[in-house]
């Protein structure tokens, strides 16, 4: 999509809900011929799917949407994330559920994917009020998160908002090739009042998801970029209390 086309679509869909804007927004960057699709790879058995643990109240819980063609699991960005977060946790157990929804290129059904997020996180904010939550998502898996941490009411098939009262047991938030940034005009840190003081919404470079940039091949790069472990560190330091700022921006 070009800087002008990013321009049309925001003038015609102005009067158009904020969630509803972003999945139309999402499809309508796959017509114009930018990818979201990740590279295929195969599911590592690690952290790509959600981990069974002994203590059914981990000390962290990370919940985490992979992006569009990636198989079941949190894929490559989410699998990284986690990967480099563990050790940071000082010990701390934690615990990892992948969203469960198609990632596919029918970006409508990113609604899926945040009704289950959503439902798995009320749960967990009510039978495990001591854990700490870390939410994430990468791409589409961003366009998930955005949906559970900015619509406070039903919207194109997400039926289940979170209340309120949620946002007091999420730590962190990270996510990675936010169509957000380019669609709605904003990153995540600015679109959600309850969630985005604890957001880290990071843009590799001239990606053309979440930039007006033209390098397709930065939308692909975020394990190489080290961002995943930028990410892990900004959570780390949520989880101990450190003092840190929201962040968004390039990589």
């Amino acid at each position: 999509m070009k800087i002008t086309d990013v321009a049309a679509f925001r003038a015609k869909s102005g009067t158009v809900p904020p969630l509803r804007r972003l999945l139309m927004g999402v499809a309508a960057v796959l017509v114009s011929g930018v990818t979201l699709v990740a590279p295929a790879v195969l599911p590592s058995g690690g952290t790509s799917i959600a981990s069974a643990h002994a203590d059914p109240c981990p000390a962290v819980q990370v919940v985490f949407a992979r992006g569009t063609g990636e198989p079941d699991g949190t894929g490559r960005v989410g699998e990284a994330f986690v990967d480099a977060l563990r050790p940071l946790a000082k010990g701390k157990s934690v615990a990892v559920y992948a969203v469960n929804y198609p990632a596919t290129r029918d970006f409508l059904r990113a609604a899926d994917g945040a009704n289950d997020a959503s439902l798995f996180v009320q749960n967990m904010a009510v039978t495990c009020p001591d854990t700490k939550i870390v939410l994430g998502g990468y791409s589409q898996g961003a366009a998930v998160v955005d949906i559970i941490t900015v619509a406070d009411q039903p919207t194109l098939g997400f039926a289940q908002p979170m209340p309120a009262s949620v946002a007091d047991h999420v730590a962190a938030v990270a996510v990675f090739g936010n169509p957000s940034i380019r669609l709605l005009g904003g990153p995540l840190t600015a679109l959600s009042p309850l969630y985005g003081n604890k957001t880290i919404d990071l843009c590799n470079g001239a990606d053309p998801v979440c930039s007006n940039g033209d390098d397709v091949g930065a939308h692909s790069l975020y394990v190489q970029s080290g961002l995943a472990t930028q990410a892990a560190q900004f959570v780390a330091d949520r989880l101990t209390g450190a003092p840190i700022t929201t962040l968004a921006g390039q990589g």
